[in-house]
Order: C-alpha cells, then structure tokens, then sequence
C-alpha cells in the first residue's frame, strides 16, 4: 500500500511540473504571435523575388550560383534546429532528415569524408557533433537575433564557400511553419539554383523585361539577395516551427500533469481511507478484548 507522505510528495511535485509547463505554453504562444507574423509578411516578398529570378535568369545566366558542377565532390548541409529543446519531436525530425539525405543522396561522400554540416541551432550541433560528422559550428547561435543583418552573415559565408569551389551543392533542411500543430520537415538544394518546373497553373508567358542598367547587372544583384532571402525565409520558418512545436507540447504536458493529478488524488483518499478502516477496526477489536 503506498505511503500518504510519498503521495503527498508526488503531487506537489506534479503541480509544480503543471504550473511551469503552464508558464512555458504561455510564453511561446506570445514568442509565436510574433514569429508567424514576422514569417507571413516576408513569404510574399520572398515568393515574388524567387518568381522574378525564376523568369529573368530562363536558365540562360552566367552566374556561379547557376552552374551546375559536372561531378559533385564536396558538399555542404545546412542544419537548421533549435537552441532549447522540450518542443516536441522538432528537432529530431529534422536532423533525421538531414541524416537520410546524408546517407542516401550523398553517400559516396560521407565514405570519402567530403561531407560538412553548418549547424544553426545548439541541438543539432551537439548530436551531429557526438555522432563525429564534420560539424561548423560557427553560426550555432544565430538564433540569438533574427534580424536580418545578423542573419545574412550566413547565407554570405555559404555563397562565398561554393563560389571559392570549396564546395560542389549546399543542402538546406529545416522545419516549414503550417500551423501550430503541424511542421514540415524540407530538405531543398540551395545552391546551385535549380530553375523550377512549370506547374499546370503557371503561366509561361515570357515578359520582355527592359534591363537598366543591363541584365547581367540585375542578375549579380538579384540572384545574391535572393539567396539571402531564402536563408532568412527558412530561418524564420524554423522560429515559428519551433515556438509552435513548443506550444504543443507543452499544452500536451500539461494535460498529462492534469491526468496524473487525478490518478494521484484517487489513490491518495484511497489510502487514507484504508487507514483509517485500519485504525477503526483496530480500535473496535481492542474495546471488544477489553470486554471480554
């Protein structure tokens, strides 16, 4: 039979659990309100700039950015996760991701130790890095500020990296924001740029642009920001995945601390009232020897 003072003990133990995870939900659906906005006012910006790359390059621009290597030697993927954990299976599901796409797509590199990892989180660098993989964890703590001048520093370092031939394909993965309960997991190449495929719904219209002061100028420009763009895009998608990821399963805590209050409660008067049918038949059965 249990102890009253051990269950005394567990449920305020618990309580105390239910009142931070409480605390915790509260403080990531304000740190969400923030993040989502922040992420729907730039996608538009972002789509439309990808869009106007898409339709000037038409696969017949110069840029390094645009070359696809003949054989892919040295590759780099970036790792986006969090700095704190408690959110769920966030995090482990994008580093699985990144691992498959290590072990398949570019398994021929792993074996040759032509692999690296830029890791943009603490969590992913700190199981990637146990796990011996080629881990620059010079940016793991991106995150600190997500403003944009901090985060191109980034994208800067990679575009710089691949124009140098240091590497052959840049991988991005990281976690897609689609609502509070839901993150999708991307594993896309960043570089170099893929032209995307026409969609049934696109329209293929070529638009005879005026170049000032020449296209080849526009292309520098354009392409550049636009892979800055895309890494800022990603990294604010991770921020909302994160904090909603985070919300859930704090929410999801909290309801499991509220269940166990109630098993521990029944099992409390359950015991107490045990001990005192103890103490009452005992009581009965000592007058009763008493009379006798």
């Amino acid at each position: 039979m249990a102890n009253l003072k051990e269950v005394r003990t567990r449920i305020g133990s618990v309580k105390s659990t239910q009142q931070i995870t409480k605390a915790m939900k509260m403080v990531a659906a304000a740190k969400l309100k923030r993040a989502t906005d922040n992420i729907v006012k730039l996608r538009p910006y972002a789509s439309k700039l990808n869009e106007l790359l898409q339709r000037v390059s038409t696969g017949n621009t110069d840029s390094v950015f645009c070359q696809k290597k003949e054989e892919v030697k040295k590759v780099l993927v970036v790792l986006i996760t969090s700095d704190r954990g408690l959110c769920g299976a966030f995090n482990s599901n994008v580093i699985k991701e990144a691992i498959s796409l290590i072990d398949t797509k570019y398994s021929e590199q792993k074996q040759a130790g032509n692999v690296d990892v830029l890791a943009i989180g603490k969590k992913g660098a700190e199981f990637l890095t146990r796990r011996n993989y080629q881990v620059n964890d010079q940016f793991m703590t991106l995150f600190s500020s997500l403003a944009f001048d901090d985060v191109r520093k980034a994208p800067e370092y990679v575009m710089e990296a691949y124009e140098k031939g240091e590497y052959d394909a840049v991988e991005l993965v990281y976690n897609e924001f689609k609502n509070v309960a839901t993150q999708i997991v991307r594993a896309k190449q960043y570089l170099p740029i893929e032209q995307e495929a026409s969609e049934g719904n696109v329209s293929t219209d070529v638009t005879d642009y005026i170049y000032e002061p020449s296209k080849e100028y526009i292309e520098q420009e354009l392409i550049p920001q636009s892979l800055k763009i895309e890494f800022f895009r990603a990294m604010l998608d991770s921020n909302a995945s994160e904090n909603g990821a985070r919300m859930t399963a704090m929410d999801k805590a909290t309801e499991n601390a509220g269940e166990l209050l109630k098993d521990l409660k029944q099992i409390y008067n359950t015991t107490r009232q045990a001990h005192i049918t103890k103490e009452i038949l005992e009581i009965v059965g000592g007058a009763a020897a008493l009379e006798n």
